[in-house]
């Protein structure tokens, strides 16, 4: 199983990084790259626990969060298509330095080189140990690097 506490992992991920620009059109959703990547960059920031945007778990989460975990991170299968994101990780702003926030984004992948944050919960799935948090980590990075084609 991938997860973005490999090396290699995180560097095929940063080579996909660099293949993004301002003409990069997505294959599907409807964040454009600069949201795309902004998104990245602040999804990164809250794992990481740089930035602990206040939430509140979803109530359906309580419910369904484990068992729906447990199907998104059992193989390598990349995600849907369409997941929906969390209201905290909408990016509203159309227009941005993408050169900037990939800089940023990339800073952000090479921490998990020294990835601590065991109080992280998650505002769908919960608490999560270090393992589920490397393997979703790498399939959000990884899905949105598809929606871009990179």
């Amino acid at each position: 199983m991938k997860t973005i506490f490999d090396k290699a992992n995180r560097d095929e991920l940063i080579s996909r990084i660099h293949t993004i620009d301002k003409n990069s059109v997505a294959a599907w959703g409807k964040m454009n790259v600069y949201q795309m990547v902004k998104h990245c960059t602040v999804w990164e920031t809250w794992i990481l626990g740089v930035n602990k945007p206040v939430y509140k778990q979803e109530f359906i989460g309580f419910i369904f969060g484990k068992m729906a975990l447990k199907r998104m991170i059992k193989d390598d299968r990349p995600f849907s298509k369409n997941v929906p994101t969390s209201t905290a990780f909408k990016i509203k702003e159309q227009h941005g330095d993408i050169a900037a926030e990939k800089l940023k984004w990339i800073a952000l992948i090479q921490q998990y080189e020294n990835y601590s944050n065991p109080t992280f919960i998650h505002d769908f799935f919960g608490k999560m140990t270090k393992e589920q948090v490397g393997i979703l980590a790498y399939k959000h990075t990884d899905h949105h690097l598809r929606q871009f084609n990179s």
